[in-house]
């Protein structure tokens, strides 16, 4: 049971990177299957690239938007925003602050695309077809090669050139592809680590803070879960005694709609008053018709996503 106990507790001191590891997993490993059994290039010149850049970018571009719908701090600031009344004022303090947590989720969640890409790269296969079928690229491969090397080239793939050194084009289209693969593996990492760097500099709190920081918000969503259960636990049955006992009911006290948006506003960071999230902000705000996204100098910080990063 202790032994338990631990990876339990292992599992949700490290979740999040446990998640983005299994992510990555996954990736690699559909990634693989897809090259090796469901791939087939058509190896003829019209289709090649199309066919190629269908499996290369579409897979991509559906983990990237699985990611954001994953991610709930777009849905912080989403759900209910066609119906917000905010002044003009607030509305562009808003919009500005919803461009910056779109682009901070885009970037957090380009990972699962880009490892896609990237294995597809140093496996070879989706580039060696693609490349194939580019008739400006064939020019430079072709040159000094068999006059037949153009027409030939989109069969390179499923090893039907008839002249070997046409077919020998094929180790050259794959070095290329591993070459992509690993540069912008590199590329990746370099922005990675540039981009934690910056983050890290600008943060408001130090890093004994930070980690203090990130256990409040454990706490905090753990209680609030707990509280929000038994309210609507209680709600439910008092709707419920009154139905059957034919009376009115006296009233349940719940946080106003008004109450429950200020709340579920995304995070914005104020130096001079510093509160751990939307919900400790609310409570040591004045109560009234000042919405706490719009406070003084409120604004998203880099490097605080984690903040809205749990619903």
């Amino acid at each position: 049971m202790d032994k338990f106990q631990g990876v339990l507790d292992l599992h949700f001191k490290h979740r999040k990177a446990l998640g983005l590891g299994l992510a990555t997993l996954l990736t690699v490993g559909g990634e693989r299957i897809f090259s090796t059994t469901v791939f087939q290039c058509p190896c003829t010149a019209a289709w090649n690239l199309w066919y190629s850049l269908a499996f290369l970018l579409v897979p991509a571009l559906a983990l990237l938007f699985l990611g954001l719908l994953l991610n709930a701090r777009p849905w912080r600031t989403l759900t209910g925003c066609c119906q917000s009344k905010a002044s003009s004022t607030g509305a562009s303090k808003r919009n500005t602050n919803t461009v910056c947590v779109c682009c901070e989720v885009t970037a957090a969640v380009l990972l699962a695309p880009l490892t896609w890409v990237a294995v597809a790269l140093l496996g070879g296969a989706f580039y060696e077809c693609g490349a194939s079928g580019i008739a400006a690229l064939a020019g430079s491969l072709c040159s000094g090669r068999h006059q037949n090397c153009t027409t030939q080239l989109p069969l390179v793939p499923c090893d039907k050139a008839t002249e070997s050194d046409v077919q020998d084009l094929l180790k050259t289209l794959k070095a290329q592809s591993q070459v992509a693969g690993w540069s912008l593996i590199a590329f990746v990492i370099t922005i990675f680590m540039i981009a934690t760097c910056i983050s890290r500099c600008l943060s408001p709190v130090s890093f004994q803070q930070r980690k203090f920081w990130k256990i409040y918000l454990e706490e905090e969503q753990k209680i609030f879960k707990s509280q929000t259960t038994e309210h609507a636990t209680g709600l439910a049955k008092e709707n419920v005694k009154c139905f059957f006992e034919c009376k009115q009911s006296k009233g349940y006290k719940i946080p106003s709609s008004e109450e429950w948006h200020q709340i579920s506003s995304i995070y914005t960071c104020n130096p001079n008053k510093l509160y751990y999230s939307t919900l400790h902000k609310y409570v040591n705000t004045e109560k009234g018709n000042v919405s706490i996204s719009s406070l003084g100098e409120d604004a998203v910080s880099p490097g605080l996503g984690f903040v809205d990063s749990s619903v």
